[in-house]
């Protein structure tokens, strides 16, 4: 696996990528690969840098593991390539976007749109063999996504971090509170959104309220 990523972050994360245990995580990562069906495809694994520069980021959502069926994971967390029907927690997330603000259940699951206007689309774990959610966790992933994490919060300002869920709610010790925003909430999986933990926690008009006002431009989710 070579690191193919753009520019602007591995200025920021060089000394990351020189790390024994990234040495090793990248021969893992290779190995599977190679041996088995893995996803998302090789050259999508840093989607989520590609599409959201370092110098662009304004919004961090941060997810578990890619989906781990057919033509599903496409870099960026909670996201679907065009044309694949959305998986449960997808349709809830669209659901709330359409009763907090008013916009119109979106056809495409792809989430491209939003990390191009600097929505940074985390997964913890960034590839997953194809089946077995959770297989390449406790491999590196997540002491590199950590790393990206700290570095966000060292070197930026006024970013609004969406940690939905107990697993992200843990990356808050991470975050500079003082600097940053962080609204949580359940995970919008059905069996979180079900409870009553996801549903109208109106994310998406709060996160532009923060951005307004802190003259950022809001995300036209």
């Amino acid at each position: 696996m070579s690191v193919t990523i753009h520019e602007s972050w591995f200025k920021q994360l060089k000394k990351e990528f020189e790390q024994p245990y990234f040495t090793a995580l990248r021969g893992f990562v290779k190995a599977e690969y190679d041996q088995h069906v893995c996803y998302p495809p090789g050259k999508e694994v840093f989607a989520a840098f590609d599409h959201c520069p370092f110098d662009e980021i304004k919004v961090v959502i941060i997810g578990q593991d890619p989906y781990h069926g057919a033509n599903q994971a496409n870099g960026l967390c909670f996201s679907v390539r065009d044309g694949i029907p959305h998986p449960p927690s997808l349709v809830n997330i669209f659901k709330e976007l359409n009763t907090d603000t008013g916009a119109p259940y979106p056809q495409s699951g792809n989430l491209e749109r939003w990390a191009d206007q600097g929505v940074l689309l985390l997964n913890a774990t960034l590839t997953v063999r194809a089946h077995q959610a959770g297989s390449h966790q406790k491999k590196g992933w997540e002491t590199f996504t950590d790393a990206v994490i700290r570095k966000i919060s060292e070197e930026k300002e006024d970013v609004v971090f969406l940690l939905w869920g107990g697993f992200a709610k843990k990356k808050a010790a991470l975050i500079d509170q003082k600097k940053h925003h962080i609204l949580t909430s359940g995970h919008p999986s059905p069996l979180s959104a079900n409870r009553g933990l996801w549903f109208g926690n109106r994310h998406f008009s709060k996160t532009n309220e923060l951005l307004l006002s802190n003259g950022s431009r809001e995300v036209d989710w």
